[in-house]
Formats: structure tokens, sequence, C-alpha cells
């Protein structure tokens, strides 16, 4: 049985560029993660799950991370063993 009042986190983005918060806030607002724009250009974000931080860090990784980062992070997922190998 779920809890009928989930606690929740709004944190501020600010480490990316003004022009990506816009980019950022529709993506998040995709996976159904609530979030704004406040009109000084700050990204507000409000984590209600855990698996919520990890996509709000995945989002903001893509529009940060040099491109290197983001290929030797691909990289290093395909040498990961699949979830199925562990059985």
């Amino acid at each position: 049985m779920q809890p009928s009042c989930t606690p929740s986190l709004t944190v501020p983005i600010l480490t990316i560029a003004r022009c990506d918060r816009w980019l950022a806030c529709q993506r998040l607002q995709d996976l159904s993660i609530p979030c704004h724009c406040t009109e000084d250009g700050c990204l507000q974000v409000e984590v209600t799950h855990p698996t919520a931080i990890a996509q709000v860090r995945s989002v903001i990784q893509q529009l940060t991370a040099s491109r290197t980062v983001l290929v030797d992070w691909l990289e290093q997922c395909w040498h990961q063993p699949a979830a199925s190998d562990f059985h």
C-alpha cells in the first residue's frame, strides 16, 4: 500500500545555461516530472520519487557534458553486464 501523500522536494537547477533550461524543462515535462522556468530564468524541478532524480540527472548531463564525456559514459554502459546475466 502506498502512502496517500508522497513527499516531494523542489530544487532549483542552475548548472545549465539559461537558454538550455527551457529545453530541460520541456524534456522533464515529457517525462512527467513537474517543473517550470521562473521569470528570472531559474528552472524549478519537483522531485517526488527516486527515479525522477536519475531522470533529472540524465537530462542535465545531456545538456552540460561534453561529447567526449557522453561517448565515454555510453561505452561504459555497453560494457556493463545485462541484468539477465545475474541469474
